[in-house]
């Protein structure tokens, strides 16, 4: 079915009907005046067009008589009926006949000799101002699906590099500028102030020659948050070109002749973050509509940057306190001990892994491991005061069990607290045994001079803070043997579950008791598993038993 008629709706039928009272006018025949007015409306996609006044043909137009037929028709003020036939090679559109009540009126008219043209001008005038406020409501449409599908995208980024450089991306597209470019400011870990910024539509090298735009009357308005500047034609803008040494744009730089540049606020503090800058070398280019939505943008891209440096100092606070609550693993003679820990280098937070080698009585060693329930600042503050809690009991020389289980009271009173998983063995080199408990931790691994693995302390009690008792086990550990503590931010990811990374770990550490290299092996094996991407905390603990 051709256009015309495939899209014929309300507007459609009001533009048809003044065509019908027009040739009306025109044409003292009417009936056939209306038949060759829909006929030569529709542009051949009918193949007859009929008329009839009781019954009795009145005119038409087209000459076939083939395809399907569709009626209207209504009653002239003399109690005759007319009727009008559409016929058409396929189906008519669904719904058509919602239009010709419309239509039927304009027929009615222009059978009658009612018409006039004053009529016929206001039903195109009312068309076209339909039209018009469809466009315009379409527009309006446009810009807020483009706002929104922007401003979702924007806030749902964290990482500040990537969220800068699709914010510029997305303005600069729907600006229409030939380039684009947003100055940002970031605060350094000694609490000072520096600019980046970040291109869209031409290379980084393009601007690489040149200084940071500085505080002129040009860019204030900008950098100190006064206001949105759209110019035509900035060159031509009494603020342009006083400044030396370059009185205006330096030699080589992009020709910018319309201009738009939009502050970047903070919508909590009031601060400048930064400034979206957008050029063209052609005049007039950015319009009122290009205006909105780069401030629209501009406002998405506050309330995401806010988000971003909020994420990075929480962030970087409590992988900071994670990082200065891990101990400093002691030489202890007859021992190889490597430990590794790295913070979550995706995700909203930092989680509350640790580790801890504990120097006892008689020569023997405590080994740690632990992984607090939760995530941030908040977890890591939890973390530390159960690593110093299990420190002490274990000082104390109580027995795995009796560690566990004091250590699981205190959680159950701390506030905040959840629960904790851990994993708590002792090493007595005269005995050559390991005595152990778990308290909903991962299973340890021992390593034989072999390569083969063996996983000890399975699902032997629930994790701190929920559990009540904690039995231990014992196990050999003679000179040669090896053990390995991990959390799960090793094993578990998107692609795989906990027993399969545990599967995959194991065939891992076959080559640890082979290597001549164990801190370099380790790292290995933390960086295959995770692939250098891990959305939690990693904390490994590697223990050699040597002599």
């Amino acid at each position: 079915m051709a256009d015309r008629l495939a899209s014929f709706g309300l507007s459609a039928a009001m533009r048809l009907a003044a065509a019908v009272r027009r040739h009306g006018l025109r044409d003292p025949r009417p009936a056939r005046a209306v038949a060759t007015a829909i006929h030569d409306w529709f542009g051949g996609d009918l193949s007859c067009v009929r008329v009839s006044v009781d019954g009795a043909p009145a005119g038409e137009a087209g000459v076939s008589d083939a395809g399907t037929p569709v009626s209207f028709g209504g009653t002239l003020s003399d109690g005759r009926d007319f009727q009008v036939t559409l016929r058409a090679p396929g189906p008519f559109p669904a719904g058509i006949e919602a239009e010709f009540p419309l239509l039927a009126e304009a027929v009615r008219g222009t059978l009658e000799q009612e018409d006039s043209a004053a009529l016929a001008d206001a039903a195109a005038a009312r068309a076209a101002v339909l039209e018009s406020a469809v466009e315009r409501l379409r527009n309006e449409a446009a810009v807020v699906d483009t706002l929104h599908t922007v401003g979702r995208r924007l806030t749902a980024q964290l990482e500040i590099d990537v969220l800068v450089q699709e914010a510029t991306d997305a303005a600069t597209t729907a600006t229409g500028a030939a380039f684009g470019a947003f100055f940002y400011n970031l605060i350094n870990e000694y609490g000072e102030s520096y600019t980046l910024y970040t291109l869209s539509g031409v290379p980084r090298a393009a601007f690489e020659n040149f200084p940071m735009p500085r505080n002129t009357e040009v860019f204030a308005q900008t950098f100190d948050g006064i206001g949105t500047v759209r110019s035509a034609d900035i060159r031509k803008d009494p603020r342009y070109g006083h400044n030396k040494p370059h009185y205006g744009m330096p030699e080589g730089h992009l020709p910018v002749c319309s201009y738009l540049a939009v502050p970047v606020i903070a919508p909590t503090t009031g601060e400048v973050l930064g400034g979206f800058f957008f050029g063209h070398d052609q005049p007039g280019r950015f319009d009122e509509r290009g205006e909105y939505l780069a401030e629209g943008i501009a406002g998405y891209a506050a309330i995401a940057l806010e988000n971003a440096r909020f994420f990075a100092r929480e962030r970087t606070m409590a992988s900071e306190l994670a990082r200065a609550m891990l101990p400093k693993v002691p030489e202890i003679a007859g021992l190889r001990i490597v430990s590794r820990y790295r913070p979550a280098a995706l995700g909203s937070k930092v989680g509350g892994d640790w580790f801890d080698v504990i120097e006892l009585a008689g020569g023997r060693t405590a080994f740690v491991i632990g992984d607090v329930v939760g995530r941030g600042v908040t977890a890591a503050a939890i973390m530390g005061q159960v690593r110093t809690a299990i420190r002490s009991c274990a000082l104390l020389d109580l027995p795995p069990s009796d560690v566990l289980r004091t250590v699981s009271q205190l959680i159950g009173a701390t506030p905040e607290a959840s629960f904790v998983t851990c994993f708590y063995a002792v090493h007595d080199p005269a005995a050559g045994t390991l005595t152990y408990a778990n308290a909903g931790h991962l299973p340890a691994v021992l390593l034989g001079a072999d390569g083969a693995t063996e996983q000890i302390g399975e699902a032997l009690a629930m994790p701190l803070g929920v559990g009540q008792e904690f039995p231990q086990e014992q196990c050999a550990f003679p000179v040669g043997a090896r053990l390995v503590l991990y959390t799960d931010g090793l094993i578990e990811s998107h692609t795989r579950d906990l027993t399969e990374g545990i599967e995959v770990l194991l065939g891992k550490l076959a080559g640890l008791a082979s290597s001549t290299d164990v801190e370099g092996t380790c790292d290995e094996v933390i960086s295959s598993l995770t692939g250098g991407r891990h959305d939690d905390d990693v904390a490994l603990l590697y223990v050699h038993y040597e002599a």
